[in-house]
């Protein structure tokens, strides 16, 4: 298994496949509120709250039940809305290490015949290395899951994630489903999902770069299908039908030309009999710059172009007014009331269109919003306001309440009930692709978190979002590096990308920042980990592209005004202080395999223990808390090794056959040696485990139902409370478990 890109931004390629899919079916249970552990011990596991944080690319009302909604993310796994609770269940956190590529959800579909019915298309990426897609398919919405693995790959976290939906149950036939792939064409289930075989009589033919199905729909007893490899024109349409299930036709007069290049959504008004149909030069979220919104009269077969705003336009400063168009929702009680989305409209901000008579006229709903966004204060991005959003491509309306819209944005899910005041709709649901975790050891905050998207946060409650919102002065999109002084906890440093400085330290824990006065001209493109000595008077900045390219070291010694490089340091290794001697730092160096040691805080490195494992591997140097020269080296496939000696020697712990992150915690009652917490495998299990013993033995404190996918990067108990772990997930964001007691 390949280490997952874990980033939201798309990878670009794409891998043909075979069409045929096998069943694999088990039923498994998503949803359990205690974890019992191997040892007939049991965990409570929850989200630290924040609020979203990531790109919400589907959602949909049940046409037949009020009040249930399903969800679906990029790279987090899908949700069903309580509407009692008025929170998002997570549906998929049963999906383990194994199955990190099954985390993204290309397409959700319902029956609308048996509410119970829920489907979901899963797979992250189309790309060689990862592993093919797989349906599940669930009776009881969602509590318990079968499973069909396909021999096709999806992509949720590619271009055109925000189209759809992909996935459909024929409207004809609740035993028959359709689904649309990139690269392998449409395939067709005749037994509600258990397997899948290629459409016949399909016409488009489907290619390893292209998009290929964009999304399927049900026009009464028809199906139609948006492709997303033609123009429109004659022979590459871009719009496709079937009346019977078996035979295709191109929809005739559909339009053409650049704004119609690429079809992202369609909704049917079944009062009107129109189709609506959203469409772009691009696939998005990124890279659109026109687009436009027709309507067929599926009865006639006439066209119309209802448009809102035509792109190209400038805005009040001059800036191009350059968009595609996105999301489109019915209202399913009035007809010809429907509401569209912008898409990539940032000099005049994104907004969402909405109609009462069918697009003659539009009503912009962003120029009368009003948003409330103080239950995720971080929504306003270091300004005084949110924005209406951006990468508007999920849009719905309630079918039993008009007023009730939700769109979901690049970083949350919107909703409002009067179609003015608008506010996050979004408890329960947090996807943050998590990649640095303290927890410092006093104050008010047991945990500071960075994340991919939404950069760092100082957390004073587990359970409501920080209400500093992301760290400011400067703000940063993505957290590379997160560390505190050990010995001065009130300090600590965080390094990232932004647009206006990419480091900053904090004297009070992390609730305030100021930027370093000066950054090395590389910080710009290639912030990467950075860390400070024991007692904050040494911080060292290590440099790496997003492409992996690795540069030389710098540090600082008047904090970050001035800065050195550091040439004995292996260029892109991660710095690790020593928690009690300011004079210490260590580095891996992970080309050759050789643990470095700095005796003078930081101004040189010297060899020490050699011969360990090197290459490609995942690697996390560790330092235990509270003592010198005390090491931990967890290697991904390779196991755990320790040093007690700075790194002059170190030994292969046997506990544990594979060791991909690793951190510590407050030691338990009577014992001398912090607890440790690691993401392994002890036996043949990928899993999260405590040791109360120095690693001689490991208790499994997930279960089953509590797996995340992928949650290789970063661990860390908390060192003042017992038992209590966080864990960092690739799209479910910030895990934390406490014993049931």
């Amino acid at each position: 298994m390949r280490t997952p890109r874990l980033s939201r931004r798309a990878v670009l390629a794409g891998s043909a496949a075979t069409v045929a899919a096998t069943a694999v079916s088990g039923v498994v249970s998503p949803v359990a509120v205690a974890a019992p552990a191997a040892d007939g011990s049991a965990y409570r596991w929850r989200n630290v709250v924040v609020g979203g944080t990531g790109f919400v690319t589907g959602v949909l009302f049940h046409p037949s039940v009020r009040g249930l909604a399903y969800a679906r993310t990029d790279i987090g796994g899908a949700y069903r809305w309580d509407d009692r609770a008025g929170r998002w269940t997570p549906l998929t956190d049963h999906l383990g290490w194994d199955d990190w590529n099954l985390l993204g959800v290309e397409a959700i579909a319902v029956d609308p015949a048996h509410p119970g019915r829920v489907y979901l298309a899963l797979g992250t990426y189309a790309q060689s290395w990862a592993g093919n897609g797989a349906v599940l398919r669930s009776e009881d919405r969602g509590a318990t899951w079968s499973r069909a693995d396909l021999d096709v790959k999806l992509g949720a976290n590619e271009d055109g994630r925000g189209a759809g939906e992909r996935l459909l149950v024929d409207p004809r036939d609740s035993d028959t489903l359709w689904l649309g792939t990139r690269h392998d064409g449409l395939l067709k289930s005749t037994d509600r999902g258990a397997t899948w075989a290629a459409a016949s009589g399909f016409p488009a033919k489907p290619s390893a770069s292209g998009q290929g199905v964009m999304f399927l729909v049900a026009v009464g007893r028809a199906v139609y299908a948006g492709w997303g490899d033609g123009d429109g024109t004659s022979g590459t349409a871009n719009l496709y039908r079937t009346a019977d299930g078996t035979a295709w036709e191109a929809v005739p007069g559909q339009p053409s030309g650049t704004a119609a290049k690429v079809p992202i959504r369609a909704a049917y008004d079944t009062h009107t009999r129109e189709l609506y149909v959203t469409y772009a030069n691009a696939p998005g979220p990124n890279g659109q710059s026109d687009g436009s919104v027709h309507k067929l009269r599926t009865a006639t077969g006439k066209w119309a172009d209802v448009t809102p705003v035509k792109p190209g336009g400038t805005t009040d400063d001059g800036s191009a007014d350059t968009f595609g168009y996105g999301g489109v929702a019915v209202d399913a009680r009035r007809p010809g009331t429907l509401a569209v989305s912008t898409n990539n409209r940032w000099a005049d901000v994104d907004t969402v269109y909405r109609t009462t008579n069918g697009g003659r006229t539009w009503t912009s709903l962003k120029d009368a919003a009003v948003f409330d966004v103080s239950e995720t204060p971080y929504l306003k991005w270091g300004d005084d306001k949110p924005k209406f959003g951006w990468w508007i491509q999920a849009l719905a309306v309630d079918p039993y309440d008009s007023k009730h819209i939700v769109y979901g944005t690049g970083a949350t899910l919107y909703g409002t009930r009067d179609l003015k005041r608008w506010a996050p709709q979004i408890r329960g649901l947090e996807e943050a692709s998590v990649v640095q975790l303290v927890s410092p050891p006093a104050g008010e905050a047991h945990l500071l978190s960075g994340s991919r998207d939404i950069g760092v946060m100082y957390h004073e409650r587990l359970t409501a979002s920080p209400a500093r919102g992301m760290a400011t002065n400067p703000v940063s999109g993505s957290a590379t590096g997160l560390a505190q002084a050990a010995a001065k906890p009130s300090y600590v440093v965080r390094a990232g990308w932004g647009d206006n400085g990419n480091g900053a330290y904090s004297n009070d824990a992390g609730q305030t920042w100021a930027p370093f006065e000066a950054q090395p001209d590389i910080a710009k493109d290639a912030p990467g980990p950075i860390a400070t000595n024991a007692d904050g008077s040494a911080l060292l900045w290590s440099f790496v592209h997003w492409d992996g390219t690795k540069y030389a070291a710098h540090r600082s010694t008047d904090n970050g005004t001035t800065w050195s490089e550091i040439s004995s340091f292996p260029k892109g290794a991660t710095p690790v202080a020593d928690p009690a001697d300011p004079a210490l730092f260590y580095a891996y160096d992970t080309d050759t395999g050789t643990l470095l040691a700095s005796t003078d805080s930081g101004r040189s490195f010297t060899a020490r223990a050699g011969g360990l494992p090197s290459g490609d591997a995942q690697f996390k140097l560790v330092a235990a808390p509270g003592r010198s020269g005390d090491l931990w080296l967890s290697v991904k496939w390779n196991g755990l090794y320790r040093s007690t000696d700075g790194g002059v020697s170190f030994s292969k712990v046997a506990s544990c056959w594979a060791s991909y992150t690793l951190g510590f915690g407050r030691a338990a009652d009577g014992a001398d040696y912090p607890a440790i917490y690691q993401v392994g495998s002890t036996d043949t299990i990928t899993a999260v485990y405590r040791s109360d013993d120095e690693a001689k033995t490991w208790t499994r404190i997930n279960d089953d139902a509590h797996q995340w996918g992928w949650t290789g990067e970063v661990i860390v108990g908390d060192p003042r409370v017992y038992g209590r772990v966080y864990l960092a997930t690739n799209g479910r964001g910030i895990q934390y478990g406490e014993p049931v007691r």
